[in-house]
């Protein structure tokens, strides 16, 4: 990894990077999986979120997630994303209308994380 700033090697893989500030936190691993997703129904109040948990094989309780959703639909939104068990992700759409909106079903959602 040369040229990179604050890598001191090398090698084609970094085991564990550690930042120097505090708190000193070690990055384990830096992983993408795509996963294909059919969420329901988001209601149709005004300005409604709702959480819909999935299973991603691979996650685990702490890591930090981000979720992209492969299309846009108007009024239709991510606002986070964690892992709420073992191989679970909890994603949390909202939707800014007043009717009710599906999420396209099928879709391969891409899922980055940080452990």
């Amino acid at each position: 990894m040369a040229n990179y700033l604050g890598v001191d090697t090398d090698d084609q893989v970094v085991n564990t990077l550690t930042f120097k500030q505090a708190p000193a936190d070690v990055i384990q691993s830096i992983y993408h999986i795509s996963v294909t997703l059919s969420p329901a129904a988001v209601g149709g109040a005004s300005a409604t979120t709702a959480e819909q948990t999935f299973t991603v094989q691979g996650l685990r309780v702490g890591d930090v997630v981000y979720v992209s959703k492969p299309t846009a639909q108007a009024g239709l939104g991510i606002v986070g994303a964690r892992v709420s068990a073992a191989n679970t992700l909890a994603i949390t759409f909202v939707n800014v209308t007043t009717s009710a909106i599906t999420p396209t079903a099928g879709e391969v959602y891409q899922v980055g994380g940080i452990r």
